[in-house]
């Protein structure tokens, strides 16, 4: 009985230990299968969260050429640092050591290490130097990763229209901003895991694709002589701000865009908001004489004005609607070709009356004024050009010597440009073309952009002689070319104070824009500084940069020589360049205009109201004043006596000049010898009959002047 006992005890145990076996087996299993099988997918992710990280690798950025394939920017490769915080035994050791290296603070490091277990970034992109002391610590746990990082050989070359980008290569300015999204690229991915040992594993899961490649229209040797040139200037007149843009008038390519102040974009984080700003495109001014282009332009195609009409400048002053404009000096009876190269404020008001309202601001518009030129830049302005129904009485007198409107550099260089370009007006561009990315440099083939007819060939030609007596005799003499003939006009304008809202005794922009050679321009420049010191006149200040960068811009392209540089000349252009010039106009509003009134002193006149828009009607202050006499009629614009041609136009008798002959109708050769045996000269514009003549036939004008004639066929 105790034998059988004992076997049953046994038997019972050995159940109990099976039955125990069992259910931890089955415990096992069920636990396993939760593991492997249910929560799977959750504990892999815990798993690749803490042992795996997953980087975007950020891809080259597109290069960035000049016109010749010259690399303004690029991308290189430098060192990133980063961390895998599990290896690195003494964080706050660690900290401290990159902290003295890196100039941050260690807190801060500290808190990307605690932040993840398998990777943080301690500092991105950094140079060469920072690199290799944080290699010689040999610390645990920091490992270094290449990334690009761009880079602008230049340096301040084209800043503003370059621009600059962030730490993650994101276009934050010029170029770089607006062709962001073909410029960038697209990212690759890098897989940076933890082996059972804690090593990092690094691997790139996907490559990065390439940006695309831009190539400008700039020439980097026009722009370097354009900024070197911006720069002495700047130094020479202590002007706050200046700008110049050099264009190719028959295709609208910008050949050089340069501000002052800049800026280099390898290093734009301490840089004022001013230096990063392209005031070529952003910057709204008031254009001051330089805009007396667009009113003789308009009444010459209208043909309401020729440019041998004497207007009478009434000795500098002229009333209307109550307001009285001065000239800079008394003039009494002048051509309307010496109102240009004059400036006459008075001269050209009376011509610009002549347009009226409507066809003028039509005229505005035609030569790009009010709205964006379309320029391959982010930030452009349309500028301020108001619509006739909110012109005052005095707007028209004040729109004709540049007042009253608000226009860019960019805008300028488009209409000067125009007359350039015999009257047709070509957007201006600045991008030639867009590269395939790894493809080398070509010329590339520029195609401008849809062009549209502003004036006639005719009107064009004559506003071109016309500006060549601004250079040769009137305010622009220090933009006379050696071996070159140049065309232009200057301009000084007063600005609005914007402590008081009416225009400063003291702040004037000048600025000049012109071309050269005359007949067959090959560059048109604009040169405008702003608040210069001292000498503030457009012909003083800006026709001198005019010539220095169109001198040497000339000679780099090859452009031949239209004029005989002969001893006589150049005695002749030095004397000019010695001369005490005569100041241009300060093309006033506020210190040009007053209260029409007799033997009283005029009442202060201040700026356009509402000063934070800049532009605006001008404004009269109410004073306690004498009643003024009747105002003059500013519209007639006086004339001597004059007599109707066969064809019924009106010819102005001036002296005893020479009778135009009619040219219509005639070939070339025979327009010539009609010409000559008129003692007058001939410049002929096309080929096959003459179509167009201008002085009119039947005219009177001085023996030895010339009659541009259109051809064709």
């Amino acid at each position: 009985m105790t034998g059988n006992s004992s076997a049953d005890s046994s038997r019972t145990r050995l159940y109990v230990l099976g039955a125990f076996l069992l259910l931890w087996f089955g415990g096992v299993s069920c636990r396993l299968v939760q593991l492997q099988i249910i929560r799977y997918g959750d504990w892999l992710q815990r798993a690749q969260r803490q042992q795996q990280r997953t980087v975007e690798v950020a891809p080259r950025r597109g290069v960035i050429y000049d016109r010749n394939g010259h690399e303004l920017a690029m991308s290189i490769n430098v060192d990133s640092v980063f961390a895998v915080p599990s290896e690195i035994p003494d964080p706050n050791t660690t900290s401290h050591l990159l902290a003295r290296v890196l100039n941050v603070d260690a807190d801060e490091i500290l808190a990307h290490l605690k932040s993840s277990r398998s990777f943080c970034w301690i500092a991105r992109k950094v140079d060469a130097e920072t690199s290799e002391r944080i290699r010689g610590m040999n610390l645990r746990g920091i490992y270094f990763q290449k990334e690009s990082k761009r880079f602008y050989p230049k340096r301040e070359l084209a800043a503003q229209v370059l621009g600059y980008v962030g730490l993650d290569d994101e276009g934050l300015g010029g170029i770089e901003h607006g062709f962001d999204d073909e410029l960038r690229g697209k990212p690759g991915t890098m897989l940076v895991s933890l082996d059972a040992r804690r090593r990092s594993l690094g691997r790139v899961e996907k490559e990065p694709e390439p940006g695309e490649n831009i190539v400008l229209t700039i020439d980097q040797n026009i722009q370097y002589i354009v900024e070197r040139e911006l720069e002495a200037a700047m130094q020479q007149t202590h002007a706050e701000a200046g700008t110049v843009i050099v264009q190719s008038p028959r295709t609208g390519e910008i050949l050089a865009l340069a501000n002052r102040p800049t800026f280099n974009p390898n290093n734009f984080r301490n840089v004022s908001p001013q230096a990063l700003k392209n005031r070529a495109v952003s910057d709204i001014y008031e254009p001051g004489s330089t805009f007396k282009i667009v009113t003789i332009s308009g009444a010459l195609e209208e043909k309401l004005t020729t440019p041998e009409e004497v207007v009478d400048c009434q000795m500098g002053s002229i009333v209307i609607n109550g307001m009285r404009i001065h000239d800079h000096k008394p003039y009494g009876l002048l051509s309307v070709s010496d109102v240009i190269a004059d400036s006459s404020d008075v001269g050209t008001i009376k011509v610009g009356l002549r347009l009226g309202n409507e066809r003028f601001y039509n005229y505005i518009r035609g030569f790009g004024f009010g709205s964006q030129t379309g320029i391959e830049l982010p930030g452009e302005t349309r500028g301020l050009t108001k619509p006739v129904n909110r012109w005052s009485k005095v707007s028209i007198g004040a729109i004709s010597m540049g007042q009253e409107i608000g226009i860019s550099a960019v805008q300028l260089v488009s209409m000067i440009s125009s007359i350039a370009n015999d009257g047709m007006y070509t957007p201006p561009r600045i991008i030639a073309g867009v590269l395939p990315p790894k493809s080398t440099p070509q010329p590339v083939v520029f195609h401008p952009a849809a062009q549209k007819r502003v004036i006639s060939t005719l009107t064009a030609a004559e506003m071109r002689k016309m500006l060549e007596r601004v250079v040769l005799f009137g305010t622009g003499k220090k933009a006379i070319l050696d071996g070159y003939s140049s065309a232009g006009k200057t301009g000084t304008a007063q600005k609005v104070d914007p402590n008081t809202g009416a225009y400063s005794k003291t702040k004037y922009v000048g600025s000049f824009a012109g071309f050269a050679p005359i007949n067959n321009p090959a560059i048109t420049v604009v040169v405008i500084l702003d608040s210069a010191v001292g000498l503030h006149q457009g012909g003083q200040i800006a026709a001198p940069v005019f010539q220095r960068i169109a001198q040497q811009t000339l000679a780099y392209l090859n452009v031949p020589h239209d004029v005989d540089i002969s001893p006589k000349r150049l005695k002749l252009l030095a004397s000019i360049r010695e001369q005490e010039l005569e100041e241009d106009s300060p093309d006033r509003l506020g210190g040009g205009l007053e209260v029409a009134q007799s033997d009283a002193p005029p009442a202060p006149v201040p700026a356009p109201a509402a000063a934070q828009a800049k532009i605006q009607p001008v404004a009269m202050v109410a004073t306690e004043q004498p009643a003024p006499p009747p105002p003059q009629p500013a519209a007639v614009v006086e004339r001597p006596p004059a007599k109707v041609s066969p064809g019924g136009t009106v010819v102005l008798e001036v002296g005893n000049g020479v009778v135009v002959p009619s040219l219509l109708g005639k070939p070339l050769r025979s327009a010539i010898e009609v010409a000559e045996q008129a003692g007058l000269e001939i410049e002929a514009i096309g080929t096959g009959v003459a179509r167009e003549q201008s002085p009119p036939p039947g005219a009177r004008i001085a023996p030895g002047a010339r009659v541009s004639v259109r051809f064709a066929r």
